[in-house]
């Protein structure tokens, strides 16, 4: 995720909907040659640093209860343990959630109450996730990053490329009545999506795939641009694109299918592209041997589950983070990357911030963890601009000399104001260790080896 900086002056949206005039880009292009994303699943930044900021006032702006709720309740978190239930999050979980920014409603979800205890409502003490607790102490936090929209994983994942959901709203695929399913959810899963016309607004169910533009795919083979039937979805360019077209290298790390992003996108899934996709643990070798790409998005592995979905484990999830991050700082490329810690939407967990709009005009979803870790990022830093993860996007261009995606990315704020690049690169490195997997969390995994299986589809 690289000097001649970029002059334009770029309009974003405030946390609240506000528009705001983003910073003009100082991210220096050459000076980052390496942009990696560890992409993890399913949680909130209340839930997962909220403890942290209040163990520590004033760095972060977090929360840890008590929740007030829109059925007139007060609700204290609780401590999670270290696997938690999957709850629902789907768009209308995180709608009602949000409840129109007052951030009240998880007591209208179905699902987050059993036994009249809200799973929606716990939270990671430092201790249960020490390392991303120990990088986000010496690193940068962002504490005003959002989801792009209120959606699961699937619209997480394509907006994570593009920069936008292309009209899709988001939901998980659903299959398609009197057609075979395939593989995921994308271009060849045979499912459809609700979509929205941005014209008329009318929706529909289109193919779940983002086409390739006219003329990439052989009209012969692939009558629908690469989806299984006619679709009104247009094509968008993604950040794999952009790479391509300079000839920079980029990987996407990934071993479950349904998060691997490729298969979104006819021009990825279709074409030579998907050759980028590769063994997540191919990252460990590649960060040891100085082969990183100029672009990375690490995704989870399984089954078993490194990217903390739940009801996976979050220590065995927080313990690969630090494996990627040491065998990065140990490499011979650290002193020119940039590492962004991120989680593709909130799991609807609970967080307190509301979210606002997209310089497009779509809803940003609830918000998320974000740890910045770079020889050139802050000490000890959190940056308080509001944020997407079209910001990473924003920052990987700026970084590369590439084009932007389209308005959100090429609005959105850069986390420059996270790093320091008029000073050489510190070196500096958290010692980062293993720590053991609770005997509970062994046992349940022991007896539920499907867990964040390849097949999940949340």
């Amino acid at each position: 995720m690289a000097i001649i900086a970029v002059t334009f002056v770029a309009l974003a949206t405030g946390a609240h909907g506000e528009s705001t005039r983003a910073a003009r880009p100082t991210v220096p292009l050459g000076t980052i040659q390496h942009v990696v994303v560890i992409y993890q699943e399913n949680h909130s930044f209340d839930e997962t640093l909220g403890a942290y900021c209040v163990a520590h006032p004033g760095r972060c702006n977090g929360t840890i209860g008590p929740v007030h709720l829109k059925n007139g309740t007060t609700v204290a978190l609780t401590p999670s343990p270290d696997t938690v239930h999957d709850i629902p999050h789907s768009v209308g979980a995180q709608s009602t959630a949000i409840d129109g920014g007052a951030m009240d409603g998880w007591s209208g979800i179905a699902g987050c109450v059993v036994n009249n205890v809200n799973l929606c409502l716990t939270y990671y003490k430092p201790t249960q996730i020490p390392t991303l607790t120990a990088l986000a102490d010496k690193y940068a936090i962002s504490d005003r990053t959002f989801s792009m929209q209120n959606s699961p994983s699937w619209g997480g994942h394509v907006y994570a490329a593009a920069a936008t959901q292309d009209g899709f709203t988001g939901d998980i695929p659903q299959k398609t009545t009197g057609v075979t399913p395939g593989p995921g959810w994308g271009c060849n899963s045979n499912r459809v999506q609700k979509w929205i016309d941005p014209l008329t607004h009318a929706s529909s169910l289109q193919p779940a795939c983002i086409p390739a533009a006219p003329g990439v795919l052989n009209p012969t083979q692939f009558p629908y641009n690469g989806a299984f039937r006619a679709t009104k979805v247009p094509s968008v360019p993604t950040i794999f694109d952009r790479l391509q077209a300079k000839g920079l290298s980029w990987h996407l790390y990934s071993t479950i299918y349904v998060w691997s992003i490729c298969p979104n996108f006819a021009s990825c899934l279709d074409t030579t592209q998907r050759a980028h996709t590769v063994p997540t643990s191919n990252v460990l070798t590649d960060a040891k041997n100085g082969t990183l790409p100029a672009y990375s998005a690490v995704l989870p592995s399984g089954p078993g589950g490194t990217g903390q979905h739940p009801p996976s484990s979050m220590l065995l999830g927080d313990n690969w983070i630090g494996k990627v991050v040491s065998a990065i700082q140990a490499g011979p490329q650290w002193s020119s990357t940039a590492i962004f810690i991120t989680y593709d939407d909130c799991g609807c967990f609970y967080d307190h911030v509301t979210p606002g709009k997209n310089p497009d005009g779509t809803q940003q979803g609830i918000r998320v963890p974000m740890v910045i870790v770079s020889p050139y990022a802050k000490v000890g830093y959190t940056d308080t601009q509001p944020a997407t993860f079209s910001s990473i996007l924003h920052f990987t261009e700026e970084s590369l000399g590439l084009a932007p995606l389209g308005v959100n990315d090429a609005g959105a704020y850069d986390f420059a104001g996270a790093f320091n690049f008029s000073a050489p690169p510190t070196g500096a490195r958290v010692e980062l260790r293993q720590h053991p997997i609770p005997a509970s969390t062994r046992r349940f995994l022991a007896q539920h080896p499907e867990v964040v299986a390849p097949d999940d589809d949340t």
